[in-house]
């Protein structure tokens, strides 16, 4: 077990790479031990090795959070090594969200996407929660701005991440006031940076352009937020969906945009 017991300890689904991994970095060099739960093993082991300056604050472990034995697992393994829980990051998820047709989509596509994005935040804090009343804690959830406005063929995604806002609202109501509840939904995030490898950005004018900021936003962007929200300065903001995309949602366009 960690030696350092007054640290705040927070618990990471897919901090290996992407969001997850801005997120991860974020909350080290904030002060945080941070446990990595993600279901790529070697990507989760290279992550924890990268991040060698804190090797006393920062631990992989692998789980798929869709089934319940590994979030169990998961959940004591960060108790055994921490000691207790002050943050639950349910950030894991299928990224892509184009499903194909709905009139194509496989009912086991449909189940997958649902039990990444939805059932395995709810497993997670099912398992948590125990240690979140005991210090007060606070869950964060990544939903997307999916789950707001759609593009075609993305109806598995979209209901992942719309389960997941109003699971938000649900777990903040029934956990109060012991446990904050959270959410917030991210626009577009370039997390080239951040993949297993690093890759490149890819971005023309226009991506940055067609944003009322006047950029793509990054995983920091998101992390400062998660930061806040599971912070004592956020003590009386719970159930709410924070949208972070640069404005894009409010942006009205006409068909001769397009």
């Amino acid at each position: 077990m960690s030696q350092s017991q007054d640290k705040l300890v927070a618990l990471v689904t897919g901090g290996a790479q992407g969001i997850g991994l801005g997120i991860t970095t974020h909350l080290l060099h904030q002060g945080w031990q941070v446990v990595i739960a993600d279901i790529n093993e070697q990507t989760g082991r290279a992550t924890q090795e990268n991040l060698d300056q804190f090797h006393d604050s920062v631990q992989f472990v692998p789980c798929d959070v869709s089934q319940e034995n590994d979030v169990q697992l998961c959940i004591q393994t960060t108790i055994d090594h921490f000691g207790h829980l002050n943050g639950l990051v349910n950030n894991a998820g299928i990224a892509n969200p184009h499903s194909g047709p709905v009139e194509t989509l496989a009912l086991d596509d449909w189940n997958r996407w649902i039990g990444t994005n939805l059932t395995g935040a709810f497993l997670m804090a099912k398992y948590a929660v125990p240690h979140l009343r005991s210090t007060n804690g606070a869950i964060v959830n990544i939903a997307s701005t999916r789950a707001l406005q759609s593009e075609p063929h993305s109806e598995a995604y979209a209901a992942s991440k719309g389960g997941l806002v109003s699971l938000t609202h649900a777990l903040a109501v029934s956990l109060g006031p012991a446990v904050r509840v959270n959410c917030i939904s991210p626009g577009w995030i370039d997390t080239s940076a951040y993949k297993h490898p690093p890759q490149s950005a890819n971005l023309s004018p226009i991506d940055h352009h067609q944003h009322p900021v006047g950029r793509v936003g990054q995983p920091q962007d998101i992390a400062e937020m998660v930061h806040f929200l599971l912070s004592d300065r956020a003590g009386f903001i719970t159930g709410q969906n924070i949208v972070i995309d640069g404005g894009m949602t409010h942006r009205m366009i006409y068909e001769e945009d397009w």
